[in-house]
């Protein structure tokens, strides 16, 4: 499964990359807001460090800016994704980028049925939202679960990108599944490397080297 970074934070992205561990970035508008950067210019600099698909948000809500938007964004670098709504109106961007070659992230999907539509549309990522359908008492995981399967069954190439990613349950869930690709914020997948076992034991460890005063260097 692959790991994207949902952040707009350069130091937090290069820091995981260093590690092997950014096969790309997903980011919005409202993240790189925060930076009190330029949209352009902080999407640019994610391209240049990491050599994977990084998703970048239009703003428009018709087809035709998002069109013209969508082809802007993908002019920053090779490896942009353009993300667009799961709307009438993005499926109609999606197909059209999608046909120019461009690769294209369909966002905000709550359900199997949406997916099958942004796959026919020529989507290049899916992007079910697991903690927003958590959040209502719905089962984002089996969301996850039904795209896989209705994908499969069909061969489509869309990958399921799974998204709003609250824990490291999230992440095994999705592992589990299937999931091709998964974004979530820094700190959740630093969180991976956390278990209760692994720190006694270390500190055991470190105990016994100290008391038999066992140096390397």
């Amino acid at each position: 499964m692959k790991f994207f970074v949902d952040t707009a934070e350069i130091d937090a992205i290069a820091e995981l990359n260093a590690l092997g561990m950014v096969d790309g970035v997903t980011t919005n508008p409202s993240l790189i807001k925060k930076s009190g950067r330029d949209i352009l210019e902080v999407t640019k600099e994610i391209c240049d460090l990491v050599s994977g698909p990084v998703s970048a948000e239009v703003t428009a809500t018709e087809a035709d800016q998002m069109i013209a938007e969508g082809r802007k964004l993908a002019d920053i670098a090779e490896n942009i994704a353009v993300k667009v709504p799961l709307t009438w109106d993005g499926l109609k961007a999606c197909k059209v980028l999608s046909d120019e070659g461009k690769m294209v992230n369909v966002t905000l999907c709550f359900s199997a049925n949406q997916a099958l539509l942004a796959a026919k549309a020529g989507a290049t990522f899916i992007s079910p939202f697991i903690g927003r359908l958590d959040d209502i008492a719905m089962d984002g995981m089996e969301l996850i679960e039904d795209i896989r399967t209705v994908y499969d069954n069909y061969g489509f190439e869309t990958e399921v990108l799974a998204a709003s990613i609250r824990s490291v349950n999230h992440v095994l869930d999705c592992a589990r599944i299937g999931a091709d690709v998964m974004t979530a914020p820094p700190a959740v997948i630093k969180s991976l490397i956390n278990h209760p076992l692994t720190d006694k034991g270390l500190a055991t460890f470190l105990a016994d080297i100290k008391a038999a005063d066992i140096k390397i260097l």
